[in-house]
């Protein structure tokens, strides 16, 4: 799902700068060391979250090095076309296989046609490919995050009488976007229905970018006249945006939920403006695409499907990867699993919340 800190535009520069550098050293390495490749991994962008470049690129790297298979590793930095030719550059080089990150429907489509008329395969990789020829797709389970997140906004509010509760979405276009809101939905609704919540403003913000989420969010403290209780934020970027709009009105904090375990999101936690994050172990996620490729490289079949997810009119094949729900009381886990470091997090201002 992802989600820039918003301290200041120069921070954010700085941290698409990093990340475009990481994505560009891991490909420019892998293009040194062959010509040809077999797998071709295609990221979508920087901005709507920083995992695409501080974890699933190296975890990718990582894992189909160990495989022994060639690779290229490229993100499109939110350019459909850019993937387009990043496709084409891998095809060109002998890839047979395309593990895809959809970053516009008719885009991606078209990509995984042209690796199947040249013989290939592709993977639907954390966002399904709608429409798509993946043959398999490989991601976190989206309803449990969307459940993860409403549980733990609703266990915040059980001292509130029927509590407002907002909602913000990812983006429209990202089908994850939707099965997540399914598992806010499963939880929600009924609650709604019995009365026991009451349904605040509900969008979807646009690119996942926190840019939009804040004022699609002043928006709705106008429009409650500031009583909102608890806000479902699709990750902890749109949560940062959530969190911006309240101290510039001197709010005080609310039950608020996010996604991906970022330093900013545990930072937001430990200091009581965030209720929790989901935890998605990038690494689980990139481990199984890059065993799914082996796979179909070697006409095998592929290791851990564990259900099936519709696309369109057929079943795709779904390796399901669990997450985890982060709060205060556990976020040191984020530490001990090397996905964070303390050195990260516990800086500045936010040292003093560190345990």
């Amino acid at each position: 799902m992802k989600r820039f800190f918003r301290r200041s535009a120069a921070a954010g520069l700085v941290v698409v700068l990093l990340g475009v550098a990481a994505t560009i050293a891991v490909t420019g390495a892998t293009a040194k060391s062959s010509a040809n490749i077999q797998v071709c991994v295609l990221l979508p962008d920087t901005k709507s979250s920083v995992r695409w470049t501080q974890f699933d690129a190296p975890a990718f790297a990582k894992a189909l090095k160990k495989a022994g298979v060639t690779y290229s590793i490229t993100n499109a930095l939110n350019e459909p076309q850019k993937m387009v030719s990043q496709a084409d550059s891998c095809l060109s080089r002998g890839a047979k296989v395309a593990i895809v990150t959809d970053i516009a429907q008719g885009t991606s489509i078209a990509i995984e046609k042209k690796f199947a008329k040249a013989g290939g395969q592709s993977i639907d990789y954390d966002r399904q490919v709608v429409g798509g020829s993946a043959k398999v797709y490989v991601s976190f389970d989206g309803k449990a995050v969307g459940a993860a997140q409403a549980k733990g906004v609703v266990n915040a509010l059980k001292s509130k009488s029927k509590p407002v509760v907002a909602e913000l979405w990812g983006g429209p276009t990202d089908q994850n976007a939707f099965w997540f809101k399914s598992g806010n939905d499963a939880v929600l609704n009924p609650l709604f229905k019995s009365g026991k919540l009451n349904k605040g403003p509900q969008q979807f913000v646009p690119l996942w970018l926190a840019t939009n989420a804040q004022p699609i969010f002043e928006q709705m403290l106008l429009k409650t006249s500031n009583k909102i209780d608890g806000a479902i934020a699709a990750n902890d970027g749109i949560a940062g945006a959530v969190i911006a709009a309240l101290k510039a009105k001197k709010l005080k904090p609310i039950a608020l939920s996010g996604q991906d375990a970022t330093v900013q999101g545990v930072q937001n936690i430990i200091s009581g403006w965030q209720t929790m994050t989901v935890y998605k172990y990038v690494p689980l996620e990139a481990n199984a695409a890059a065993a799914a490729a082996v796979a179909l490289l070697k006409h095998k079949k592929v290791p851990g499907v564990n259900g099936f997810r519709k696309n369109g009119t057929k079943k795709e094949p779904l390796v399901r990867i669990p997450i985890v729900s982060i709060t205060k009381a556990n976020y040191t886990r984020l530490f001990k699993d090397k996905f964070l470091k303390k050195s990260d997090v516990c800086v500045g201002e936010f040292k003093q919340f560190c345990s």
